[in-house]
């Protein structure tokens, strides 16, 4: 269809009916998404890599390893007047 000058009616039916598959010399060439489709699925996909990650992360995790907030403070010799006036941030 593209070939025919057919792009416009194609790009519509995406808008349409969704995801559609360009094939050429009888092999599937690119697939054709609208923008909103494309997002929800890269989050998708970058949300499976952080649970995958997050996995992985709780197989080798050991609580003895831990690190109270006054021990990091004291190693990285941040002191309570370095965090005066600063915002309290919150971590979800």
């Amino acid at each position: 269809m593209f070939n025919n000058g057919m792009a416009e009616k194609v790009f519509d039916d995406v808008k349409r009916n969704g995801t559609k598959v360009v094939i050429k010399d009888n092999s599937a060439e690119c697939v054709l998404m609208s923008p909103e489709e494309y997002m929800r699925l890269n989050d998708e996909y970058n949300d499976a890599k952080l649970l995958a990650l997050a996995y992985e992360r709780m197989e080798n995790f050991d609580p003895s390893k831990l690190l109270s907030e006054e021990e990091v403070d004291r190693h990285l010799g941040i002191t309570e007047e370095d965090l005066e006036g600063l915002e309290e941030v919150e971590i979800e």
